[in-house]
């Protein structure tokens, strides 16, 4: 988490700088009910479909274009991100599952039926604000004991010139 927040605000550094070349997408932070900080950015939306149809997605799961999953470069796999389409204001809530967009100046990659709730199936593109609303959960380390075996020791063999 902590990592997240530094690293936006070095994008939002990047954003404000006057020598930066290129626009990224601006970052604003918003404050949710919970008084936690969360991440919210604005900035172009893709969606893909068929022709990633099966394939194993970033976090190791096959993709689903009927999913509502999305692609985001560096938000956490099983994070949950609120996606407003800026034209409609329609929105949907998604899980980040897989790395991208691979396109320079796009935000986030979503499925085919992510784009067709927000509206944009035909576009190809719209303008999106990005909110994250849940990360996910740090697993659980197992509290069972690993322990070693204890060493089998086998019989030992006498040479018969020291039996005697």
């Amino acid at each position: 988490m902590r990592k997240l927040v530094i690293s936006c605000a070095v994008a939002a550094l990047v954003v404000l700088s006057s020598r930066s070349v290129a626009e990224p997408p601006s970052i604003a932070v918003s404050v949710r009910a919970e008084s936690r900080r969360l991440p919210t950015e604005r900035g172009l939306a893709s969606w893909y479909g068929e022709e990633r149809q099966g394939n194993l997605t970033a976090n190791g799961e096959l993709f689903d274009m009927n999913g509502l999953t999305a692609a985001h470069r560096v938000l956490p796999m099983g994070a949950r991100v609120r996606v407003t389409n800026l034209k409609n204001r329609k929105l949907v809530t998604l899980r980040i599952n897989d790395r991208g967009p691979g396109i320079a100046g796009r935000l986030i990659d979503v499925s085919m039926a992510a784009a067709r709730d927000l509206g944009f199936l035909n576009a190809g593109l719209t303008p999106v604000e990005v909110e994250v609303v849940g990360l996910p959960k740090p697993k659980a380390l197992n509290s069972r004991r690993i322990t070693t075996p204890a060493p089998v020791l086998l019989p030992h063999r006498q040479n018969s010139e020291m039996a005697n």
